[in-house]
């Protein structure tokens, strides 16, 4: 099925500190038009500041993920745009007054629980995912760290997290892109290790980092002053701290939180090669580091691929709305000029329609004998009866209706289509239909690649009226 994009249905605002800064900050997600992807704006700055989400903004990765448009940067972006990957939101602004999107408990529930409140709203555009055909690996040989995707038919994640000690033994994880993120993936909180906070927090990062947003693992012992000061800064319980401790204000929400965190930074940092994208992605000792390189790579790749490769995802293996029996029912045209093998998919602001190409269709006899091509009129027809499919479903008894071809407008043929050709045509409605008048815009595509584009007009006329 084809997806359609989405936002919020209204505004929804979050305060909290800020995890490196400490400094409380509010961050606004509101609706946003269809095609805008996801944007952070500064409202703190003298002229608000626009910041895509996208992998070409990225300016720093240790402990977190920065992005930085011009002169104006956002700090810890990943659990939000997680909570946008998780829900299938496309489309938000999020005002936010500081330097750093709130922390909140240090998972993405926050954001999905204040996000589903709100409302999520199905756009009339169709949603730009990415279907990955071949395999991408990107390897980071300091770290022994990697991210490998292959090819696959639902967006799937699997980590695998390795710190050689055992209090975080290697832990694995595995999501597949669906209503499972809330319980599964959302609720898993940052984590740390006691020994490392110390060198963060006179890094001048973890500022507002306390056990109400993180969990400290105690992997080996520090010194007591040296605790007494971490206990003072980090809200950290005033007892005995041993070797093996999982400091936390509440229990480990999952046995192997650790390795779902890791899911969801992965999910939030991937979101910035700017497409959703259905792949298995399997990430071995993942970090912001080589997520947002990977999330580079994917963008680079997608960009390559999309000039040659045009048209949305669509799953072939499903069963047709309408074989060829099902649409002689509902358009007049006969052979040689019924030019609609099948539908695909059908709905009531667009319709997909297939016609497969072969030698022996009439037309070829005498257009470029030798050299035979598809009359590009005629694929304005084929076109056309396409959308003539989407119009007569729009009323109760089609038989007493016929769907007249009124006007085309901005064609544009891309490539020629040749004998053994299968053609998609995708048409969707520019306009609601009022009075048997529809607009339409179409686009014909074949292995992927946009053949012709144009906008028609038809009008339903009852059958027997001038």
């Amino acid at each position: 099925m084809l997806e359609f994009q989405k936002t919020l249905r209204q505004a929804v605002s979050l305060s909290g500190q800020g995890l490196h800064s400490g400094r409380t900050v509010t961050a606004t997600v509101k609706p946003a038009r269809p095609n805008s992807g996801i944007v952070f704006l500064r409202t703190d700055q003298n002229k608000p500041a626009e910041i895509k989400a996208l992998a070409d903004y990225v300016s720093e990765t240790h402990r977190g993920t920065t992005l930085t448009q011009g002169s104006v940067s956002v700090q810890t972006v990943e659990h939000i745009l997680s909570a946008f990957v998780g829900l299938g939101v496309d489309n938000a602004i999020v005002e936010i007054d500081g330097p750093e999107v709130p922390i909140l408990d240090g998972s993405a529930r926050p954001f999905v629980r204040a996000m589903t409140e709100a409302g999520l709203e199905v756009q009339d555009e169709l949603k730009d995912t990415f279907a990955l055909q071949e395999t991408l690996t990107l390897r980071d040989d300091a770290t022994g760290s990697f991210i490998t995707a292959t090819p696959a038919a639902q967006s799937t994640y699997t980590v695998t997290v390795d710190y050689g000690n055992n209090v975080i033994p290697t832990q694995n994880a595995q999501f597949t892109a669906g209503p499972g993120f809330v319980e599964e993936i959302a609720g898993s909180r940052t984590f740390v290790f006691l020994h490392e906070l110390e060198m963060l927090y006179n890094a001048g990062l973890i500022k507002g980092g306390d056990l109400s947003n993180a969990i400290v693992y105690v992997e080996r012992m520090i010194e007591q002053k040296v605790l007494k000061h971490l206990r003072e800064k980090h809200n950290l319980p005033d007892l005995s701290i041993e070797r093996g401790a999982i400091l936390s204000q509440e229990p480990l929400r999952y046995e192997n939180e650790p390795a779902r965190h890791k899911i969801l930074d992965l999910m939030g940092d991937l979101h910035l090669c700017g497409f959703p994208v259905k792949a298995h992605f399997y990430a071995y000792k993942p970090g912001h580091k080589i997520n947002c390189a990977f999330a580079r790579l994917l963008r680079e790749h997608i960009k390559k691929k999309r000039a040659e490769r045009a048209m949305p995802h669509i799953d072939f293996n499903d069963t047709p709305v309408y074989d060829s029996q099902k649409i002689q029912a509902l358009l007049p045209h006969r052979y040689p000029f019924l030019l609609v093998d099948k539908i695909l998919e059908l709905s009531d602001t667009f319709v997909v329609g297939v016609k497969n190409i072969t030698l022996n269709e009439v037309q070829f006899l005498g257009h470029f004998p030798g050299n035979p091509v598809m009359p590009g009129v005629l694929l304005i027809e084929a076109m056309a009866q396409v959308g003539g499919i989407l119009v007569m479903n729009t009323v109760d008894n089609p038989a007493d209706y016929t769907p007249y071809f009124l006007r085309v407008d901005s064609v544009k043929f891309k490539r020629k289509v040749v004998p053994g050709d299968t053609v998609i045509f995708i048409n969707k409605l520019t306009a609601p239909i009022r009075r048997g008048l529809c607009q339409m815009r179409g686009q014909a595509f074949v292995d992927g690649r946009l053949v012709m584009e144009g906008e028609l007009m038809a009008q339903l006329v009852k059958n027997g009226t001038a």
